[in-house]
């Protein structure tokens, strides 16, 4: 089985390997990359890696719009996707977490008894007070969540998509595939149903990229850190959005992923595997060299921004927020 995984990226050097590694663990035989405006040796090493026939690599097409929608334009006509069986678009913060059996795609596959589409629930992962950046694998690092049927106030939570070559394809999604005007793909949830009408037909706005996630996640969940540590976190804002021009993070975007009330772990499994698959890519010299690289410039990076009165100001005041959502003490100020 073919299986093609397509993101963007924008300086994520530190974490290309273990996003990489982790994928070939649980199925991707196949991976396109578009990268823009790098400054921290992302590029050369997607290239080291493309010369090694591990990745195929391209620069972002778009010019100042929005970078993923024109990159997912691109890529429907590439061959290494055209070619896939199964097509995986996902960011290098996302991690799909599968259920059943040894944890793979195609075990993932059988359990939603062959669709044409698989649309997984999102699971934000908290910082829960971890500042400093550490060069090892960010699932082992960070556990704390939230309610996994509620994020906020929302029980509807954003997916991301798994897409079989015979969807009826108009058009790629950074969420979710469009279908063409008329047709009815078979098309799951995490949990092997139907994905509720509303959102398969992109019917109203709201529920373009999400669905309700209660009883959706038997089979696979969507691991998101979005934040990792408060140094990964500033490296991130200086970076900008690797999706889109002119996104803010500010405090609301930190408040709203770092609920630690639940404990989740099951991503554990892979780490002998995932440990494993890091080791062999890095057998490649050039490969390791260009990941210490990208390590030293990602405390650069940090260690500049500190120097930043109002930055170090930010960071403390991020660290000492409540856990709890805006939404969610809006709830408790009603209820009190």
């Amino acid at each position: 089985m073919k299986i093609t995984a397509v993101t963007c990226v924008k300086n994520e050097g530190p974490f290309l390997l273990e996003w990489i590694a982790y994928n070939r663990v649980i199925g991707v035989t196949d991976f396109l990359f578009y990268s823009n405006d790098c400054t921290d040796g992302t590029t050369r090493m997607l290239e080291r890696l493309e010369e090694l026939g591990i990745v195929r690599h391209l620069p972002n097409p778009a010019e100042g719009r929005n970078y993923q929608m024109e990159a997912l334009k691109d890529a429907k006509d590439q061959p290494i996707v055209q070619e896939a069986d199964w097509v995986w678009i996902a960011d290098v913060d996302e991690f799909l977490n599968i259920h059943v059996g040894n944890g793979t795609i195609p075990e993932l596959i059988e359990a939603c008894d062959d669709p044409q589409a698989i649309s997984v629930n999102f699971q934000f992962f908290a910082n829960a007070g971890v500042e400093r950046f550490e060069d090892r694998p960010v699932i082992e690092q960070f556990t704390r969540t939230h309610n996994p049927d509620i994020w906020c106030d929302e029980t509807a939570q954003e997916v991301k998509t798994l897409i079989r070559k015979d969807f009826p394809l108009r058009y790629y999604g950074a969420h979710r595939p469009f279908a063409k005007k008329g047709a009815e793909p078979v098309w799951t949830d995490g949990s092997g149903r139907q994905v509720p009408w509303r959102f398969r037909d992109a019917a109203i706005k709201r529920r373009i990229r999400k669905f309700p996630a209660q009883d959706a996640r038997d089979f696979a969940t969507l691991n998101h850190y979005a934040l990792r540590s408060l140094d990964s976190y500033l490296v991130k804002i200086d970076r900008g959005d690797v999706n889109r021009e002119n996104r803010a993070f500010d405090d609301s975007y930190w408040r709203e992923r770092n609920d630690i009330g639940w404990e989740e772990n099951s991503i554990l499994r892979y780490l002998p595997r995932l440990t494993a698959e890091i080791a062999r890519l890095k057998k490649d010299l050039h490969v390791a060299a260009m990941h210490e690289e990208a390590v030293w410039k990602h405390r650069e990076t940090r260690d500049r921004m500190m120097e930043d009165p109002e930055t170090a100001a930010f960071a403390a005041r991020l660290m000492a927020l409540p856990h709890e959502s805006p939404a969610e003490l809006a709830l408790l100020e009603l209820i009190a």
